[in-house]
């Protein structure tokens, strides 16, 4: 839609061909629906937070976060930066982003071809001459062609990976698609019984026999097969990688961050001597929540029917070493179609930064997830998608 606004800005003839029979069915459900579109970090950040950033670099000189934000705010969509300096309609609805977007290729008489599914492209003498549709004989004639068809995550949008089929049959070469911010499934089955829980101000550390990775404090929720959240969602690609090269890889969950050792031992202490009388069950309902506590407990090991005055020495460090690591084994990351983003796609050697033009095939551009380039959670992927659509939009009007 971006490529296709600014193509349209500057006077160029632009049909969309939409494989659904509605426009941004993947946008609708960025951000749990609310459409993180940005991020108003600097540019060295945001190049940072890329596989391979450096290859940005003109795409977001050319179109930052800050037009981006001018772009919907000029348009009447009031915007919000919350934590980790995200940006949101202020409505919390992507639904605006997606109207404001509507409008704007209305306005400039884009012409949208809804149902209309690229089967793949028509190239001669290395470059392209048009497109042609999956149930129809006649060729779509255009000289110059961007591809904007996504990944291979939620595919059920449109984003399907058929885009990066099509871009490898004319010869490019493709980065095996992976995901890319999606849940991952641990060995241990107790995740079953605590679906749908909420941890709040924890950190997590992804290890293996060599290396450690180590989060921020924030969230964690458990699912029926492991865990997710956003802790988990922005490290699972450096975790799948791991797991790719055959190591094994424990996550270990820091329930009190912000407590020392120490800190924590006089804080247990204090329960017990408190909750003498008590089960330790009791004791421990001051410093976890409620569904956490039997899994806790068996975790332990320690017998759940013992009074906090019976509770040893080495049974209370057991708790302490628990509260600051609770350990899981990952087994995998969930498939590819329940990805935020996938990984991989079209080589960015054979793309022009400075153009999105393709190296191999003139009048052929590419934008969006397609490409070979991700990034963790926090609006830097939307941002990329609109830089290298509006570059790729503009270049190919000149």
């Amino acid at each position: 839609m971006m490529a296709a606004i600014r193509a349209s800005s500057l006077g160029q003839d632009v049909t969309i061909f939409e494989a659904k029979n509605s426009l941004g069915n993947k946008l609708l459900l960025s951000g749990k629906g609310r459409c993180n579109l940005t991020n108003t970090a600097d540019l060295q950040t945001f190049l940072k937070r890329f596989n391979q950033g450096d290859f940005l670099r003109d795409a977001f000189k050319k179109f930052f976060n800050t037009e981006l934000i001018s772009f919907f705010e000029e348009r009447n969509l009031k915007l919000k930066v919350e934590r980790q300096l995200r940006v949101f309609p202020e409505t919390a609805r992507s639904n605006g982003i997606l109207d404001v977007l509507k409008k704007e290729l209305e306005k400039n008489k884009v012409n949208i071809s809804y149902k209309s599914k690229v089967a793949g492209l028509v190239v001669s003498d290395a470059r392209v001459k048009g497109v042609f549709l999956e149930g129809v004989k006649k060729i779509e004639e255009a000289d110059r062609i961007i591809m904007a068809c996504g990944g291979a995550s939620y595919s059920f949008t449109g984003s399907d990976g058929s885009g990066i089929n099509i871009a490898e049959k004319i010869g490019h070469k493709i980065i095996p698609l992976k995901a890319g911010l999606v849940s991952l499934d641990v060995k241990e089955r107790f995740p079953k019984v605590l679906e749908g829980l909420n941890l709040r101000n924890i950190s997590l550390e992804f290890s293996t026999a060599n290396r450690q990775i180590s989060t921020e404090v924030g969230e964690m929720i458990f699912t029926s097969s492991g865990v997710s959240g956003p802790l988990v969602i922005t490290y699972s690609g450096k975790v799948i990688d791991l797991l790719g090269q055959g190591e094994k890889v424990f996550v270990s969950i820091d329930l009190k961050p912000g407590l020392t050792l120490e800190q924590l031992d006089n804080r247990l202490l204090r329960e017990f001597k408190f909750n003498s009388l008590k089960g330790i069950k009791n004791a421990l309902k001051e410093l976890l929540p409620l569904r956490l506590i039997k899994v806790f407990i068996e975790a332990s090991g320690i017998d759940p029917l013992k009074k906090c005055s019976q509770i040893t020495l080495k049974e209370r460090k057991d708790i302490i070493s628990l509260l600051k690591g609770f350990k899981m084994e990952v087994s995998s990351g969930r498939p590819i179609e329940e990805a935020m983003v996938s990984r991989g796609g079209i080589s960015l050697k054979e793309i022009n930064p400075r153009t999105m033009e393709s190296r191999l095939v003139k009048g052929l551009y590419f934008c969006g997830e397609m490409i070979d380039l991700d990034a963790d959670t926090g609006g830097f992927n939307l941002q990329a998608a609109f830089s290298t659509g509006y570059l790729a939009g503009e270049s190919a009007s000149t």
